[in-house]
């Protein structure tokens, strides 16, 4: 039988509050924290490889894990410099999660990447990334990057490299989570079509000749627990309308893990029958609350699902 993992994705705090929580994730049992990207947001946001540097020295057994870095943002041998750094810095805890991003064009802008380019040059830097990791000296002729007898020292700790999650749900996503993924992280599906994207997924790599022996099955997983449905639900809706500038009123009951504990675990088991093995929970709530909301998880969801 699969065993489930959980992530447990964390919003920002003032740097203190940050790392307390971060010490009780690491306590509690999670298999990992995680952290979102971006330069540029509707709301503030620390950049996310910095953040996790912050907790390599504070925490002793999570996984560190960023989902997902908006590559094409970057140079991606900036990236790999730095993505190595961490993973010896941590003691090879990184989980570089890798994704396009686009729903925010003034950073592209301000970042000088043609909002158009963004695909191709996440699929090139992924490439880049993991020649940088592994070669010495590495080459590489690309598109967007070209280098010759170039290395990167020190290597990541792990072997032969740090996984490389995939982030998204266009067809475009799952084809590169197939290629180039070692796993795949959803976000704001369904469970009918989380199971049709790991077929796709499926394909994508036998077409390319790849096995998915050891590839996670992800998902982002936006849950509010409360005492019934209603109170949670509309928790739900007023912070995730507020992070994103849009109504998801009309989005919760089709994409919510949301209600009390037992509503909660019997939405995530549906996830768990489709496919996925690793639920990163992002605790949907008051930034005052994110704390009692994990300790809710770990004891109601994590311990439970551990257990069977």
């Amino acid at each position: 039988m699969t065993q489930i993992r959980f992530g447990c994705f964390l919003a920002p705090h003032p740097p203190q509050e940050q790392f307390a929580i971060a010490r009780r994730v690491d306590a509690l049992g999670f298999d990992s924290i995680f952290t979102g990207d971006h330069v540029s947001f509707h709301n503030p946001l620390y950049e996310s490889l910095t953040l996790l540097a912050s907790y390599a020295g504070i925490t002793s057994r999570v996984k560190l894990g960023v989902g997902v870095y908006l590559l094409a943002l970057r140079h991606p041998t900036i990236a790999a410099k730095i993505t190595s750094t961490l993973d010896v810095l941590s003691g090879g805890r990184l989980i570089f999660g890798v994704g396009v991003g686009g729903e925010n064009p003034k950073e592209f802008e301000a970042c000088g990447i043609p909002h158009n380019e963004r695909g191709a040059r996440v699929t090139e830097g992924i490439d880049v990334v993991r020649r940088l990791w592994k070669d010495s000296p590495a080459s590489f002729k690309g598109r967007f990057t070209q280098f010759e007898g170039v290395s990167i020292d020190p290597k990541p700790v792990q072997k032969p490299a740090p996984p490389i999650w995939i982030g998204g749900r266009s067809d475009a996503a799952l084809q590169r989570a197939g290629r180039q993924g070692d796993g795949w992280v959803s976000y704001v599906v369904q469970p009918e079509r989380y199971k049709q994207s790991l077929e796709k997924i499926t394909a994508a790599a036998a077409a390319a000749g790849r096995s998915l022996e050891g590839f996670t099955r992800g998902h982002l997983t936006f849950i509010t627990m409360g005492k019934d449905y209603e109170s949670a639900e509309r928790v739900w809706v007023e912070k995730l309308s507020k992070r994103y500038a849009q109504d998801f009123g009309p989005l919760a009951r089709k994409y919510g893990v949301i209600g009390t504990p037992a509503q909660c675990l019997e939405q995530l088991g549906r996830f768990a029958e489709a496919g996925c093995a690793y639920f990163i929970l992002d605790a949907i709530c008051d930034p005052a609350a994110e704390a009692e909301q994990i300790e809710m998880m770990a004891a109601e969801l994590v311990s439970k699902f551990k257990a069977s």
